[in-house]
């Protein structure tokens, strides 16, 4: 079923950011940062709980051109948000982040994930609970593998946590992009995100995992 408290969130909002005309008028659109000249672009995928919450904290890196929120490691070719929440299309929400290499680095991404997932939780995140909620890395080539790999064995051996790291790595498959009022529902929606984000205990179980936030 699709979680309830996302799904009382939507209903709230059906008014206000049922993919209207009111809406796209001042929404941003999926790239976030709108168009923009870059060189050599590449792409990284990640998955860690609800999209709305992963959008954000890669938006604003320099380096990165856009964070496209969808779905990715199923079976079903274009499946809808029911479809994913349901748990039976095996996708799990995922961002999708174009970014200049030239500008950051694929190890600074990785480092940005993991700070702001929960990697020891299994086919969950926070107050969201199935496959479809699964953390993972998903490589786009074999540097990013190997990248991939380097940054779960370094958090292992920091010794930071007594249980296992949960989270996948795993090769990128087919790319969704979500529906429109999910891409920077953040920023659509600012006080019914936030309200998302508290109930959910995102914020307060990061800090008991990575401490304050550094900025």
């Amino acid at each position: 079923m699709m979680k309830p408290l996302k799904l009382m969130i939507l209903t709230m909002t059906a008014f206000f950011c049922a993919a209207g005309p009111a809406l796209a008028a001042g929404a941003t659109a999926p790239g976030g940062k709108g168009s923009q000249p870059a060189g050599h672009l590449e792409k990284a995928t990640f998955a860690g709980g609800c999209f709305w919450c992963m959008e954000h904290p890669f938006d604003e890196l320099p380096g990165v051109v856009s964070v496209t929120s969808g779905y990715t490691g199923g079976h079903k070719a274009n499946p809808t948000y029911e479809e994913v929440s349901s748990g039976t299309t095996g996708h799990a929400e995922s961002i999708q982040v174009l970014y200049d290499p030239a500008k950051i680095g694929y190890a600074k991404l990785l480092d940005v994930f993991w700070h702001n997932i929960d990697p020891l939780a299994k086919d969950r995140q926070f107050c969201d609970s199935g496959e479809q909620y699964r953390s993972a890395i998903f490589y786009q080539n074999e540097e990013q593998h190997r990248l991939a790999l380097q940054s779960k064995k370094e958090l292992e051996a920091s010794k930071r946590f007594r249980e296992p790291i949960a989270t996948q790595i795993v090769p990128a498959g087919v790319f969704y992009p979500a529906e429109e009022y999910h891409q920077h529902y953040y920023k659509k929606n600012p006080i019914r995100y936030s309200y998302y984000r508290l109930s959910c205990g995102r914020d307060r179980r990061l800090k008991e995992l990575w401490g304050p936030p550094s900025r």
